[in-house]
């Protein structure tokens, strides 16, 4: 007999940190599993997990619902606002759904005030004033025991109830839902018949809810564990929290079973679902603008490459014409150009040479506009020229970005992909469309500058730093398992240290368990070992704490709050996407990066230092040929040069001993797991010690460089191209 639908819409993922233990992307596949039409992610203030959540029901073909469990003041501190005092606001919880797209973007406001608008020594929270206007699009859940009216009810307090149930009605007018949970909950059994009532009597509707942490009943003891690293217990103190074996996602027949007596309960979850069928929008990229449209902006990143190539070629060619150099390169794509009608760069015999510049700039300045990226470019190169004119040392550019001739141009980088041989496709692809994204170094000390300048532009609610997550990775979970068991921290201390730790793989527990046999031994040997393991395997993954991107910043148009939600990092005053860099740009926002280089800081100091000492030096026009440098870096004595400061770093400059620049080069982007295999043979073939050998001949001149070695993708890009006719 077929069971009566049922949809959860209670369940808290992995991203209630230290509460919710499930993954997104399981919320979807165990309603696969047990045959839910629809199901919910209903974290505690934030959406942080729901764009990952909605595509992960989407792909196995489960309607997703979006909502959020909002902390709501109690009615009677509203008037104590702003910052209640010295006493913190006692919470109540309701729980908000999203129907549409206007729903959705109240969703992100609400979350995101109740994130930034209090005082930061309280927990995240509304009062329910703060809802007022913001409700549209919006269904409401009570929150069973949770929540303010279940809670009142119990306590008998019934004008107050009726009164709170008012306020509710004028917030959600036929968009309330009185919620009722059967999980042992004292304040829920204690208050259910006064709310059966209430629902009769008002012809509100019933639902059925089990608020979820755990996807199987099986996985309580390790949720009873996390609660315990939350609150910093020990499993076995007497006054800790305590997670509950009701707390997991029950299956329809349970459910039914539970309901039976209030069937209608029960199917008003998939009346929920029906009218809250909507999906986290994905936007194309949104930017402020610097030139006031597409077209603006178009023609001020063409006009502004040009001039600006003008300048950076001027000392190329000193004994050339200026106005002849401008007259060739600010022509425009479409201009027929003649040696003739330019005698001096004729006479200088460099015409041939500016003209393959001018059709490198014309090649990128039409891929960047017709991708829509010429104002990404301005917005870079804006703050980048707003650095350099206030003296804040700024990197010369790395990454792709490099490749970029209109970068160099615009003075986002300082290096000429023209003679360093970089490919522009590298960087962006009309056959892959994908944003740019430059790689941008700042005096780490005055960074903060920098990006204070682009709040000023845009406006501090336009700019927001973006989260990032800190995982439960295997040593640490082992630790913070054994600190909760009360196991000695010798002993977690050294099982910690047989889990192989290499930055660049980790392993995970159940690898370690496989792969280490002394650590398989105590596990098979001591149950509390055994005990540790099981638990830390079940807990590893989950995220524990929340933080900001060491450099992403993303800019809007408008206020970010009507883009995405937002949060508060305690250690930042910029507001900060409950998005992670992948997913708050599937919403529209692009990341720019402002990475802290401490080199920059360092390299500032000591050219401040030689000034005073009446030396003047100016890094940007120092040679690249300098023999004593290369003596240096052949001796292996590079501690604080950035990138060859490594100790292994070290030991190949000495072995392989680099006499060029472009040595210099092929060592950085070969010293890194995998390529580094190439190292010896690199060093033997530039010493003369092993002859040079190519895969095929004519990949001589694309590879002569690297000693017949394949160092960097644009060799590759280059192979397919003479070998298999690629684009």
């Amino acid at each position: 007999m077929p069971h009566a639908p049922f949809v959860p819409l209670r369940i808290f993922s992995s991203y209630t940190m230290l509460d919710g233990a499930i993954d997104p992307k399981m919320i979807a596949k165990t309603a696969a599993e047990r045959g839910f039409p629809a199901i919910a992610i209903s974290d505690r203030n934030g959406l942080y997990g729901s764009v990952a959540f909605a595509k992960a029901c989407k792909d196995v073909g489960v309607q997703p619902v979006i909502g959020t469990m909002l902390a709501v003041a109690r009615p009677e501190r509203e008037g104590a606002a702003p910052g209640f005092g010295a006493q913190a606001p006692t919470i109540d919880w309701l729980g908000l759904y999203a129907q549409d797209a206007e729903g959705y973007d109240n969703l992100c406001h609400l979350v995101s005030r109740a994130h930034l608008e209090r005082p930061l020594e309280f927990a995240p929270h509304v009062v329910l004033a703060d809802l007022v206007g913001h409700t549209d699009g919006l269904l409401c859940l009570t929150a069973g025991g949770e929540g303010a009216l279940t809670r009142l009810l119990a306590e008998g307090q019934m004008p107050a109830a009726h009164a709170y149930c008012d306020r509710l009605q004028e917030l959600f007018p036929d968009r309330l839902y009185l919620e009722l949970v059967r999980r042992g909950d004292k304040v829920e059994e204690a208050g259910e018949e006064a709310l059966i009532e209430m629902a009769y009597a008002r012809d509100l509707p019933l639902i059925a809810t089990n608020p979820a942490c755990f996807a199987e009943r099986t996985f309580y003891a390790a949720h009873d564990a996390m609660l315990c690293i939350a609150s910093s217990t020990h499993v076995d103190s007497a006054d800790r929290p305590r997670s509950s074996q009701e707390w997991w996602i029950k299956p329809a027949e349970i459910m039914e079973h539970l309901f039976s007596d209030v069937p209608e309960a029960l199917a008003n979850t998939l009346v929920v679902a029906q009218r809250t069928a909507f999906m986290p929008p994905k936007r194309k990229p949104i930017l402020p603008s610097l030139a006031g449209d597409k077209e603006g902006e178009a023609r001020m990143c063409a006009e502004d490459s040009r001039t600006g190539l003008v300048a950076r070629l001027q000392p190329y060619y000193p004994e050339a014409c200026h106005a002849e150099l401008a007259q060739v390169l600010c022509a425009g794509p479409d201009v027929e150009l003649a040696a003739g009608d330019f005698p001096q760069l004729g006479e200088a015999g460099v015409f041939e040479e500016v003209l393959d510049y001018r059709a490198r700039l014309e090649f990128e300045i039409g891929i960047i506009n017709r991708m829509g990226f010429g104002g990404y470019f301005l917005i870079v190169a804006d703050f980048i020229k707003w650095a350099k004119e206030h003296s804040i040392p700024v990197g010369p550019g790395r990454g792709s970005g490099a490749g970029s001739l209109v970068a160099w141009a615009l003075t986002i980088t300082d290096l000429d992909p023209i003679r360093l041989g970089l490919l522009f496709e590298r960087f962006l692809n009309p056959e892959r469309v994908s944003m740019p994204d430059f790689d941008i170094d700042f005096c780490e000390t005055r960074r903060g500058e920098v990006i204070r300048y682009v709040q000023q532009k845009y406006g501090d609610d336009h700019v927001a730093q973006i989260i990032t997550f800190g995982k439960l990775k295997a040593r640490a979970v082992l630790r913070d398992t054994g600190r909760i068991l009360q196991m000695s921290y010798g002993q977690v201390d050294r099982l910690c240290k047989m889990v192989p730790n290499h930055p660049t793989d980790p392993w995970p527990l159940p690898r370690a368990l496989n792969g280490v046999a002394e650590l398989k031994r105590e596990y098979d040997r001591d149950p509390e070992v055994k005990r540790l393991i099981d638990l830390a395997m079940q807990l590893e993954g989950l995220p524990r704490n929340s933080s900001t991107h060491a450099a992403g910043v993303v800019i809007g148009d408008r206020p970010l709050a009507q883009l995405v939600p937002l949060y508060r990092d305690p250690r930042s005053d910029m507001p900060v996407t409950q998005f992670d860099m992948k997913h708050v740009e599937d919403s529209g926002l692009v990341k720019f990066d402002f990475l802290g280089l401490k080199t920059l800081s360092v390299l500032r100091k000591a050219v401040d230092l030689l000034g005073k000492r009446g030396i003047a030096i100016d890094l940007s026009t120092l040679p690249w040929d300098d023999a004593d440098v290369y003596r240096l870096l052949q001796s292996g004595d590079t501690v604080g040069v950035f990138q060859l400061e490594s100790e292994g770093m070290r030991r190949t400059l000495a072995a392989v001993k680099p006499t060029n620049f472009g040595d210099i080069i092929a060592l950085v982007s070969l010293y890194r797991p995998g390529p580094m295999d190439n190292i010896p043979l690199f060093g033997r073939r530039k010493n003369g010690l092993e002859s040079i050998e190519y895969p095929h001949e004519k990949l001589a001149g694309i590879l002569s460089e690297t000693y017949g070695i394949f160092v960097y993708q644009e060799q590759v890009m280059q192979a397919a191209q003479i070998l298999a006719g690629y684009s």
